[in-house]
């Protein structure tokens, strides 16, 4: 394995472009891999990484260390690792990889997460993870989401990207429009609790922005309205926290009705 030491080495730099910038994201059609979990999930369900990249206190002992035996790779020094910022306690290990391409349009018949506005990084990959626990396999981001494959929104989906169709700039709207099954938003004017209303079918879920909630726009365009009933001394819950409540009562009235 080749030792990297300096933040002058070009591979670094293209590496520093990739962690840092949406932008350089786009133009390499690349992205990275931050820890042992996340890199095993892809090469599970895509194959090999292209890169491994792997620091030099991760190689004294422990299982990165034996993942990477024998495997080609870059070694990185520990300051030159803690630079690139992905997380602020890095894993040791980190892969590049290409991201997928995305399916030529959303499906208009099957479950849906649709997130609009949300803006957080870790909520983007939490809510992938969530749809993809709960059996969802399709999740759409519309504009001002934060980007589904920067590193890390990949580090808080622990995988779930790989396993859930992604797509990016979706106009919500028009999806909805168009959606065969019932659409579903959680708000607070004129919503049914969760616990009682009925559906059946498909449902396309809409999920909104941490601060702002969904978009009045998309309120209007759901058939359903729903608010989680909350007894306690909160008035709100985080937008990840409440998809979670809304896909698992949803998977619980599944199982319930086999």
């Amino acid at each position: 394995m080749k030792l990297i030491q300096s933040r002058d080495n070009a591979f670094f730099k293209q590496l520093k472009r990739l962690a840092e910038s949406g932008r350089e994201r786009r133009k390499t059609g690349q992205t990275l891999l931050d820890g042992l979990h996340l890199v095993h999930a892809w090469e599970a369900s895509r194959g090999p990484v292209e890169q491994l990249l792997v620091s030099e206190s991760a190689l004294a002992g422990g299982e990165i260390a034996a993942y990477v035996d024998g495997r080609d790779g870059i070694i990185l020094a520990d300051s030159l690792m803690r630079e690139l910022g992905l997380v602020d306690t890095p894993s040791g290990l980190l892969a590049v990889v290409s991201v997928p391409q995305a399916k030529a349009a959303p499906d208009l018949d099957c479950d849906a997460v649709l997130l609009d506005g949300v803006q957080d990084p870790g909520n983007v990959g939490t809510l992938l993870r969530t749809a993809a626990a709960a059996g969802v396999r399709q999740v759409l981001l519309g504009p001002g989401c934060a980007a589904a494959w920067a590193p890390k929104v990949l580090r808080a989906g622990q995988g779930a990207h790989f396993v859930v169709d992604v797509f990016e700039d979706v106009d919500l709207a028009a999806y909805l429009a168009d959606y065969r099954g019932t659409s579903a938003v959680t708000c607070l004017d004129g919503a049914s609790s969760l616990y009682s209303s009925h559906w059946q079918g498909p449902l396309a879920w809409v999920f909104g922005a941490e601060g702002q909630g969904v978009s009045p726009a998309l309120i209007d365009a759901a058939r359903l309205r729903l608010c989680i009933p909350m007894p306690g001394a909160v008035e709100s819950l985080n937008v990840a926290a409440a998809a979670a409540v809304c896909l698992f009562e949803m998977v619980r009235r599944r199982s319930e009705n086999r």
